[in-house]
């Protein structure tokens, strides 16, 4: 289990409890961009935390886009365009609410920009340990007895597998930084309820390990854009 799969799992700590609090208002507009958060002694009573762990959480979400503190001004809701979504808390409060048409076909196009490249690259730098562990991930896919969460989560291992082989570490962490939306889309989009679209399924990603066995790095992009676009149009 990676490090992402089992942060989601484990209870918060009361610093996190209010960060995500705070965080899901903003990003629901609880807490309009431009306006400013209520006043320190109204988060102090609400919480009932002191006032150094009120100014950690603040520091952590302006860390995050969301805010920004400005000196006789006060603390104010960042615009959106200043979040950063390839933060895990903040892409994961934001798939909380959940996964619209417009954050998948964001996703979607980052992952067509980034993935069939990382595919590409694997086709020229995978050694044998990669290709091994590329086809025990189809193997995983194919297995019949999968729930919608154990099949979008061999789904995601076999892409961060070719993130691996690419050789490129900033392409191996591009889906563990996206996990949480990568879970969610592969669980929405998930082919198990039809034993044919699962073969389907397993034999297009199969097709991306055949062309990087075969070292054909436009083969190898092109079927992972296939997988990427044909998962899109299932949902």
């Amino acid at each position: 289990m990676s490090i992402a799969r089992w942060a989601a799992d484990r209870p918060l700590s009361n610093h996190e409890q209010i960060v995500r609090t705070l965080g899901l208002e903003i990003l629901t507009g609880v807490h309009a961009p431009g306006a400013n958060l209520p006043p320190e002694p109204a988060l102090l009573s609400r919480f009932g935390i002191s006032r150094t762990a009120l100014r950690e959480v603040l520091k952590t979400l302006s860390a995050k886009g969301l805010l920004i503190s400005k000196t006789r001004v006060g603390t104010k809701v960042q615009d959106p365009i200043h979040w950063n979504y390839f933060d895990a808390d903040v892409l994961a409060w934001k798939v909380s609410q959940g996964l619209d048409e417009t954050l998948r076909r964001h996703l979607v196009e980052v992952r067509t920009a980034l993935e069939p490249q990382a595919a590409s690259l694997a086709a020229l730098r995978r050694t044998g340990d990669d290709l091994a562990t590329l086809r025990r991930c189809i193997a995983a896919m194919a297995n019949p007895d999968h729930d919608q969460r154990s099949f979008a989560e061999t789904d995601l291992d076999f892409h961060v597998a070719v993130g691996t082989a690419s050789g490129n570490p900033m392409m191996r962490s591009f889906a563990a930084v996206i996990e949480v939306a990568l879970l969610a889309s592969f669980s929405l989009t998930s082919p198990i309820d039809s034993p044919d679209l699962q073969a389907q399924v397993v034999a297009a990603h199969a097709a991306i390990v055949d062309a990087i066995e075969a070292r054909d790095a436009v083969a190898a992009a092109a079927a992972m854009r296939a997988v990427i676009q044909s998962g899109f149009d299932r949902a």
